[in-house]
């Protein structure tokens, strides 16, 4: 993306935060302003209430990109997720538009922000990898092969583990290699807003969310996606929410024991999603529960005016 325009701010944090009200806060006051989805989930067609996708109205009103651009059953990767924004960007600013990142999926983030070097795809070298059942015997590879990026990872993230090894063994250098890495923070020219509020605040909006998602027909939803004949790729049955509905429409399990796994895995998740956030020392932290948003969304609205700045 070096030669692709900038995208001037980013507005993330973790689920349930308000972040993308925020941003539709910020384009109803600029009206340049349109909004690339950073939600590796909502790029998903169908998968509509459980990922709080932003409403026809709301899109109607604003521009939003990267939102329905596949079916569930493919399967979506940061490097295309970085291609596409990165046509969007050239696209918006061509007509005048403000892009604005809005999302939560952290490494989608940095992968944009950071103009990351993402290796390619190996599908041969991915099925050999992916045949061994046992992730800890994948990591345990991982390790002796490159120790740095071993390092960098929970040893039960088999999806980390297995691209790092299909790109190890077949790219002919390590996964470690490819770019500065996620523990460097150099400057950049977009300016990062997290919103966040304190955990018992973001808590109790998880499960309100749940709870009105369920009355919005979030289990119909599932179940309509369970029963596609082309199935659901692996990265959609891992959505939250979702994934949990699948084992209640799927295998059985109670209702009500359904949803308050899926609660308490998105709690779990908005927690690393804070860590994630924090340890980037570039980013402008908001407590939404503290904070006068009106105020926020002016000095965004300000920092994107023409010669605006920080």
């Amino acid at each position: 993306m070096a030669s692709a325009p900038v995208i001037p701010l980013a507005i993330i944090g973790p689920t349930a935060s308000g972040k993308s009200s925020t941003a539709m806060a910020l384009a109803m006051a600029d009206p340049r302003v349109e909004i690339i989805s950073a939600d590796s989930m909502q790029v998903y067609r169908g998968m509509d209430i459980g990922t709080a996708k932003p409403t026809a109205e709301e899109q109607a009103a604003v521009r939003h990109h990267l939102i329905d651009v596949l079916d569930p059953h493919e399967d979506y990767t940061v490097s295309r997720f970085a291609a596409d924004v990165e046509a969007v960007v050239v696209d918006i600013v061509s007509r005048g538009g403000v892009p604005v990142l809005v999302g939560g999926t952290g490494l989608y983030v940095r992968a944009v922000v950071d103009d990351f070097e993402i290796p390619g795809q190996y599908p041969d070298a991915r099925a050999e990898v992916d045949a061994e059942p046992d992730t800890a015997v994948l990591f345990a590879r991982l390790a002796e092969l490159d120790p740095v990026a071993a390092g960098r990872m929970e040893p039960t993230n088999r999806r980390r583990v297995v691209r790092a090894l299909e790109v190890t063994l077949a790219s002919g250098r390590r996964f470690s290699e490819w770019g500065p890495g996620l523990d460097a923070y150099p400057a950049i020219p977009t300016h990062q807003l997290a919103c966040d509020r304190p955990r018992p605040s973001l808590d109790e909006r998880i499960d309100a969310r749940y709870g009105v998602q369920m009355e919005q027909g979030f289990l119909e939803e599932v179940v309509r996606l369970a029963e596609r004949p082309e199935g659901l790729s692996r990265t959609a049955r891992q959505a939250l929410g979702y994934r949990e509905l699948l084992l209640h429409v799927e295998e059985g399990l109670p209702l009500d024991e359904a949803l308050d796994l899926a609660k308490q895995r998105t709690r779990r998740f908005a927690r690393r999603q804070q860590r994630w956030f924090r340890r980037d020392p570039r980013i402008e932290w908001a407590d939404l529960d503290e904070i006068d948003v009106d105020a926020l969304v002016g000095r965004m609205a300000a920092l994107l005016a023409p010669n605006g700045g920080s």
